[in-house]
C-alpha cells in the first residue's frame, strides 16, 4: 500500500495534466453559444475552428486557455519539484488529453496550442522558434494546417541543432520533441490528404462541411 501511495504521491502531476487537458474549451464555447462545434467549419474543436465559427473574441479566448491547460500542470509539476522524466510525462499528458478527450469519446483537437504551452519551460527556445515558424508559414501559405506541421517539424530540429552545437544530449528532452512532431503530424494527416487534393481552406476564407476523417 506504501507502494502505490508513494506512486500517486509522485506521479499524481501526470493524471492531473491529463484531466486539465482534456477539457474540450472548443467544444464548451460553442454550447455557450448554442451549438455543436463539431457540426461547423471543419468539424474541430480547436481554437482555429472556434475562430472561424463564432469569431475573433471566443477562439481567442479558446486559444489562451488551449495554451494555459498545456502549461499550467507542467508549470505545477516544475514548483512540486518532480523530477524530469514526470515533467515530460505531465506534458505528454496535458498534450494526449486535449488531442484524445474522454469528455468526447477519446476525439479532440489536433493539440498544437496545448503542445505550445505544455513544452514552453521545458524547451523554451525550440517553441519559440516553432511560433516564428508558424507565423511565417501561415502568412506565405495561408494554410493553418502546412504553419502547425512547419511548427512542429521545427521543434526536434532545433532540439537537434542545439545539441549538435552544445554537444549536450538531453535524450528524454529530444524524445519529447520527436513524439509531439510525430503526434501532430499525424493528427493532420486528413489535412494532409485534403491538400494534395487541393480542398483544404484557406486561413481567413469560409470552411467547407466538416469532414468525416
Amino acid at each position: 500500500m506504501s507502494g502505490f501511495l508513494d506512486i500517486i504521491s509522485t506521479w499524481w502531476p501526470v493524471l492531473f495534466a491529463y484531466v486539465i487537458g482534456a477539457t474540450p474549451f472548443g467544444f464548451l464555447a460553442g454550447k455557450s453559444r448554442g451549438i455543436d462545434i463539431r457540426d461547423h467549419g471543419s468539424g474541430n474543436i480547436g481554437a482555429t475552428n472556434v475562430l472561424r465559427t463564432l469569431g475573433k473574441p471566443v477562439g481567442i479566448t479558446v486559444l489562451i486557455l488551449d495554451v494555459l491547460k498545456g502549461m499550467m500542470p507542467v508549470l505545477i509539476a516544475e514548483w512540486v519539484g518532480v523530477d524530469t522524466l514526470v515533467q515530460i510525462a505531465t506534458a505528454v499528458a496535458a498534450i494526449l488529453g486535449h488531442n484524445y478527450t474522454f469528455w468526447l469519446g477519446y476525439k479532440g483537437g489536433k493539440g498544437i496550442a496545448t503542445t505550445g504551452g505544455a513544452l514552453l519551460s521545458i524547451m523554451p527556445i525550440a517553441i519559440l522558434s516553432a511560433i516564428v515558424l508558424w507565423i511565417l508559414a501561415l502568412k506565405i501559405t495561408r494554410y493553418v494546417s502546412v504553419a502547425s506541421i512547419v511548427a512542429a517539424l521545427t521543434i526536434p530540429t532545433v532540439l537537434t541543432i542545439r545539441s549538435f552545437i552544445s554537444s549536450e544530449w538531453n535524450i528524454p528532452v529530444l524524445c519529447l520533441g520527436l513524439f509531439v512532431c510525430v503526434l501532430a503530424i499525424w493528427k493532420h494527416r486528413a489535412n494532409i490528404a485534403r491538400l494534395r487534393r487541393g480542398e483544404e481552406n484557406r486561413f481567413g476564407k469560409p470552411t467547407s462541411p466538416p469532414s468525416q476523417d
